[in-house]
């Protein structure tokens, strides 16, 4: 069931596409879009999650900002929050383990991707090139890949974990086996 519901806002009342967001006008309008979609609708993350919990929703909102809009040159940001619960692989027990993603990120946009990749290296803000057509399902779903965690794991696993790596038959019949070194003992010794 694809849900994907936005809600529009800005000082003028403009809508705006969130497939090709106008970055410059979004901000100079101090829009914000609030939306709502399924997993199922981003291909990446339903690959993380071996198509497991297609149906859940990813909400998510993005808020346009100018700032220093006095200045020459004044600063455009956007500012993303996402939230989903993606089933991803615990890497103990190997059972499926709900893990909460949440995304809280600002971004700077500068003219163009050489000027973006210079000062995104030096700043504590990530640093994006701007864009007449700007795709914030893309954004939402590479930030969300990004605050998936390494090693996903529960916090107490469901069924106890093995730790056992050896053979169950190993051992069993290492009663009738002999150390190999005094077979070794008994051949040197029977030659003589």
């Amino acid at each position: 069931m694809d849900i994907q519901r936005f809600s529009y806002t800005g000082r003028m009342g403009k809508g705006f596409a969130v497939r090709r967001l106008d970055v410059k006008a979004f901000a100079e309008q101090g829009g914000q879009v609030v939306g709502e979609d399924t997993v199922a609708e981003h291909e990446r993350l339903v690959a993380e999650t071996q198509g497991r919990e297609g149906g859940s929703a990813v909400a998510w909102s993005l808020r346009g900002e100018l700032r220093h809009p006095g200045h020459l040159q004044p600063e455009v940001w956007l500012h993303l929050q996402a939230r989903t619960a993606l089933s991803l692989i615990c890497q103990r027990c190997l059972a499926p383990v709900l893990v909460p993603v949440v995304v809280d990120r600002p971004f700077r946009f500068v003219d163009d991707e050489e000027m973006a990749a210079a000062q995104d290296d030096q700043s504590e803000e990530d640093v994006l090139a701007m864009s007449s057509s700007f795709d914030v399902m893309e954004l939402i779903e590479d930030e969300l890949l990004m605050e998936l965690p390494v090693a996903p794991r529960h916090e107490v696993c469901p069924e106890p974990v093995k730790s056992s790596v050896a053979d169950p038959e190993f051992g069993q019949d290492t009663a009738q086996r002999q150390n190999p070194f005094a077979l070794l003992e008994k051949l040197k010794t029977s030659k003589r």
